[in-house]
């Protein structure tokens, strides 16, 4: 047993004890206890999986000297057989053991912003955000609309909602950033393409425990809801602003009739910025090429473009382009994660 497979061990028998206490259930480390015990789980289960195929190779190899002609060659295909199993298992627990992101189990809020282009900017808000909708639906996640601003041609110049499943800020983080669009709007006469931006931002949901807010950094003013709301708009002071003083940071909520779900929506958002704002002086640490593949959803950091005269998506920052378009904006876009994923992982490699 090496040492870091050692080290698994003994916190993992270090976790099982403290989940022998019955109080441990109402203790608010017990999610990320239970988590980490699911992780070094998989690890050892991992050990042992290539541990049993080493031995097994080795107990083949010894029979590829025995003088029974066919016993050769049934330990020579058994090697054959065997051989790109450990690979595939080393190559896993190679990935596992690679530092991970601590945020990376947390669901997300998804905030997406029209930008420079206008209507055509609102309306590929809209298409974007279908194209995570889908995304979600397709992977059993549950989506959850916190805010919007439509806007008269169908579009949106904000939208803000929360993705709650395994992994999601994991599978999501690399969407923020501005995605650019390059194509002929409908209401453009002449058939000329035009170039638009949104804006994603992708912070992992945080909760009460995460960040401590003093209630006296907080303006909170209520109004008049407008647009969506059913009968209650516009006859209740059920919208809600909220202003973090000490950041300047506001947000704000009218998507629903009660001033109490309104809050919540808006706390929640809050936090979540708030635990973003924490994420991004820790990535200060990380190198560059790192931060550049996460992205900060800033304005000026243009990370994907989709160009729809030439069926074309391309993300800039691994080079990465694929045709399908409509696919990608159907929900496909597995392969855009699963590629940025795999060039984390490789930069991790090469820090480690």
């Amino acid at each position: 047993m090496d040492r870091q497979e050692e080290e698994i061990r003994e916190e993992l028998a270090k976790i099982d004890s403290k989940l022998t206490n019955p109080n441990i259930f109402s203790d608010s480390s017990y999610p990320s206890l239970a988590k980490r015990r699911s992780d070094l789980l998989e690890l050892v289960s991992l050990y042992e999986q290539k541990k049993k195929l080493v031995q097994a190779i080795n107990d083949a190899k010894e029979l590829t000297s025995n003088q029974d002609k066919a016993i050769q060659s049934m330990a020579e295909d058994e090697i054959t057989e065997l051989t790109p199993k450990l690979r595939y298992v080393e190559a896993k627990l190679g990935a596992s053991l690679l530092p991970k992101d601590p945020n990376d189990g947390r669901d997300v809020i998804m905030e997406i912003r029209a930008a420079a282009g206008g209507d055509e900017s609102s309306l590929f808000a809209a298409d974007l955000f279908r194209m995570y909708s889908r995304w979600a639906e397709n992977h059993g996640y549950k989506v959850e609309l916190i805010s919007e601003s439509p806007n008269q041609v169908g579009g949106f110049k904000e939208l803000i909602y929360s993705v709650r499943g395994p992994n999601a800020y994991k599978n999501l983080k690399f969407e923020a950033g501005v995605h650019r669009v390059q194509r002929v709007p409908l209401t453009e006469s002449q058939g000329r393409i035009h170039t638009s931006t949104t804006t994603v931002a992708v912070l992992p949901e945080a909760q009460e425990t995460d960040i401590a807010i003093n209630p006296s950094d907080l303006k909170i003013d209520v109004y008049r809801s407008s647009g969506h709301g059913g009968q209650s708009v516009n006859t209740t002071d059920s919208a809600v602003r909220i202003t973090h003083l000490p950041t300047g940071i506001v947000v704000s909520n009218q998507d629903e009739k009660s001033q109490i779900k309104n809050r919540a929506k808006a706390m929640s958002v809050l936090r979540s910025r708030l635990l973003q704002r924490q994420i991004e002086a820790e990535q200060l640490k990380l190198s560059e090429a790192r931060r550049k593949l996460i992205g900060s959803g800033n304005r000026s950091e243009k990370i994907r473009t989709y160009n729809f005269p030439q069926d074309r998506i391309t993300d800039h920052r691994i080079g990465y382009s694929r045709s399908n378009l409509t696919g990608a904006l159907d929900g496909g876009i597995d392969d855009l994660i699963e590629s940025l994923q795999k060039a984390e992982s490789e930069l991790i490699k090469q820090e480690v």
